[in-house]
């Protein structure tokens, strides 16, 4: 009974919330006969509906992930202890950074909720809280949302996140912005792939990646996904990859933009491979980003924070330290951070 309770959660989680979207036949990357946002070298994660709802049964029959039950050490400010440079990132948890260079912050995709789903009761649930609340957040001067997924745009949180600092900049792919500001956001705006918004000394382009969009089952890529190259006023770069497939978008970056100085890349929700190698690199393939970008430090994100898929939640950093190994890179270039460490650079 249970399960079936779960099951029929979870077919209502797609078939929730569905509005009205905006069209934009002024972007080149968008198909104005489908009314749908288009990767340059085309959508490649086109499951149907029985798709869907057969992963859905694999995940509800799984055993029970044992880090479910046991989680994750989790680091405080205290652990971490006093900065030792002026530029450091700190894992607060999934996709959700505070990226900080000489006292400008940037978060990115915050998500604070106990679930990443539109219900308070069913979906996948935190295995670790946020290592940082939005009450001890500082101040931040940038905040930047890849894609509408609810484990990345955490409408809620966001609510208490400008109940803290009213006019928080946010950043988006195009389409999001009404969706921010029926929440309550006043300064939101919304950039196009390639395109470059100005945050007082902060310059943020938005960049393609491999990925899809979706809130329900009937808005499905009618809001874009992007990429987030932050550039600061010394020049220094910090690139966001969000959620991401493999592909060529990471060479044409760093043709374009210029080699990032640190790079945030995710390495986790990649199991059942033939269903999520269109959305969701695994730990190889984000060392080929890694090598791609030819960045000199990365982090591995969205990880071990929601059970989102088939692979054991403590299996992403394990399998990139065997990449890194195989491709004879530093491990300390490339890290899995605890919950809530922080990494001065």
């Amino acid at each position: 009974m249970r399960s079936s309770m779960r099951y029929l959660c979870l077919c209502l989680l797609f078939l929730s919330g569905c509005s009205s979207m905006p069209d934009y036949p002024s972007s080149p990357n968008y198909d104005i006969k489908k009314r749908v946002f288009v990767h340059p070298e085309g959508n490649r994660h086109d499951k149907n509906f029985g798709d869907v709802m057969g992963l859905m049964w694999k995940f509800m029959s799984r055993p029970t992930d044992p880090a479910q039950i046991s989680g994750f050490p989790l680091m405080t400010p205290a652990d971490n202890g006093a900065p030792t440079s002026d530029t450091h990132v700190t894992w607060i948890g999934h996709a959700t950074l505070l990226f900080e260079r000489r006292g400008r912050r940037v978060l990115t995709d915050p998500m604070f909720s106990e679930r990443a789903s539109p219900f308070t009761f069913t979906g996948p649930k935190r295995v670790v809280p946020p290592a940082i609340a939005i009450a001890d957040l500082p101040h931040i001067d940038a905040v930047i949302i890849s894609h509408s997924h609810y484990d990345h745009l955490d409408l809620p949180g966001i609510k208490k996140l400008i109940a803290k600092q009213p006019e928080l900049p946010f950043i988006v792919p195009l389409g999001l912005a009404p969706m921010l500001a029926d929440s309550g956001v006043k300064n939101v705006t919304e950039i196009d792939w390639w395109q470059t918004h100005q945050v007082g000394d902060i310059a943020i382009t938005s960049t393609p990646v491999v990925h899809w969009s979706s809130r329900n089952m009937f808005d499905r890529n009618k809001t874009q996904w992007a990429g987030f190259m932050v550039r600061f006023a010394d020049g220094y770069q910090f690139y966001f990859a969000g959620d991401t497939g493999y592909g060529s978008d990471f060479i044409r970056l760093r043709e374009r933009l210029g080699v990032p100085d640190f790079a945030a890349i995710p390495i986790g929700a990649y199991e059942p491979r033939d269903f999520m190698k269109t959305s969701h690199v695994n730990p190889e393939e984000a060392v080929q980003i890694f090598n791609d970008l030819q960045v000199p430090n990365a982090v591995g994100i969205h990880w071990g924070t929601f059970k989102l898929t088939l692979e054991p939640l403590v299996e992403p950093p394990r399998r990139l330290l065997k990449a890194l190994q195989l491709a004879k890179i530093p491990p300390d270039r490339f890290r899995a951070l605890t919950h809530g460490e922080r990494w001065d650079l």
